[in-house]
């Protein structure tokens, strides 16, 4: 891992439908460009602790929120009427259209959680602009793993599942209860949804040896609109099924480097994940760190060596 430094530009980008997408950008200015993803959907860039994980003198380092969180406008739990619009293949083309607008012919993606599949989806839809891919606490957006992440995982956790639960209506995944109900007029509705998400996301990530006790958010807009977007997202099947699927074509990147680094410990991701990217993707390198869950300081410091390897 590097020394922390501070953006030298930023700005807004402004899509055709009014979103505004906030982008910076850190490092050296003639270096490799390389874009981070975050994860959530909705986590935002927070307080840039991504830019570590490039070396400064290399890369030419962007980072952007996702729109509808971070300091991209508008915010998705203060504007209901865009979420319709929010789709993956909507965060592609900002992406994209910020490539454009920065000037660059290709870039390194690294993407962590949900920012695996979206660097994922990107590179399948753009793959001449990608000069390779380093992802940590892998996910792909597959049915199979938001069922387990909202459901199958109960197993483990049954008490807090079983209250977790309650409000999905016969027939309904649990998933699209809660962005059913973080959609509600009434803020009291969205307010109790929210926490009751920060709740069972604190749940299922306590068996990571990394783990703290307490809410994954203090401030209860951020709470709210990171429920939002994840529950918008995961009810979608993330808005990548049949011929979008990421796992189905992830053999369509042999020929870009990807490396792939997951914690063994990663209860809410299971390793099968990367393993069946791996298995499916040729040449790409996979790493399981046998002492972490999603996303610890090895599985970091693993990353930022690989993302120092695919320096041109």
């Amino acid at each position: 891992m590097h020394e922390p430094i501070e953006p030298y530009e930023h700005g807004r980008l402004t899509r055709p439908d009014g979103a505004e997408i906030y982008w910076e950008a850190s490092g050296n200015p003639e270096g490799q460009a390389a874009l981070y993803l975050h994860g959530g959907p909705g986590g935002g860039l927070g307080r840039g602790g991504y830019r570590r994980r490039f070396d400064p003198e290399k890369y030419r380092i962007i980072g952007l929120d996702q729109r509808g969180c971070g300091r991209s406008t508008p915010l998705a739990c203060e504007s209901h009427e865009t979420l319709d619009a929010n789709t993956t293949q909507a965060l592609i083309a900002d992406i994209e259209a910020l490539r454009e607008h920065l000037g660059l012919g290709q870039w390194l993606l690294h993407g962590v959680s949900w920012g695996s599949t979206l660097a994922l989806a990107y590179a399948l839809a753009h793959r001449d602009r990608v000069s390779g891919i380093v992802l940590t606490a892998v996910t792909s957006g597959s049915r199979a793993e938001l069922d387990w992440i909202t459901e199958g995982i109960g197993i483990v956790f049954p008490e807090a599942w079983d209250e977790f639960s309650k409000v999905a209506q016969p027939g309904e995944r649990v998933v699209e209860a809660y962005a059913r109900l973080l959609r509600d007029p009434d803020p009291q509705v969205r307010a109790e949804a929210a926490l009751a998400w920060d709740e069972w996301e604190s749940t299922h990530v306590s068996l990571d040896p990394n783990w703290e006790p307490g809410s994954m958010f203090e401030d209860a807009k951020e709470r709210e609109n990171f429920a939002l977007l994840v529950t918008h997202y995961w009810a979608n099947d993330c808005f990548l099924t049949g011929a979008e699927a990421v796992r189905e074509r992830i053999g369509e990147l042999e020929g870009v480097p990807g490396v792939l680094v997951h914690g063994r410990h990663d209860v809410s991701g299971p390793a099968i994940t990367p393993w069946l990217l791996h298995r499916s993707w040729p040449g790409s390198e996979l790493f399981i760190v046998e002492t972490e869950g999603h996303g610890g300081t090895e599985e970091m410091e693993l990353s930022s060596q690989a993302i120092s390897r695919l320096a041109g």
